[in-house]
């Protein structure tokens, strides 16, 4: 199963490469697919890769899911 995760963009390192957190987690991936990216956006995390921008309502919405579906243990074997 593959996830894609909203996270903030905490810094930009370079031209391609950004600092996203989200909940304290922090990680380093590229942003080359975005355009203008900026600190503060909320953008969609897949295998290291920001690929989509997002406002933080959606960002909101999209964390609740996860904490939800974490709860219900649909990821445990």
């Amino acid at each position: 199963m593959c996830l894609a995760v909203p996270m903030r963009i905490s810094e930009i390192k370079d031209k391609n490469i950004a600092v996203v957190e989200s909940d304290g987690a922090k990680t380093r991936v590229s942003i080359a697919l975005i355009e203008n990216p900026a600190v503060g956006d909320f953008v969609v995390i897949h295998a290291g890769y920001a690929i989509e921008r997002i406002d933080q309502q959606e960002a909101d919405k999209r964390i609740e899911l996860f904490k939800e579906l974490a709860e219900l243990n649909i990821f445990a074997h």
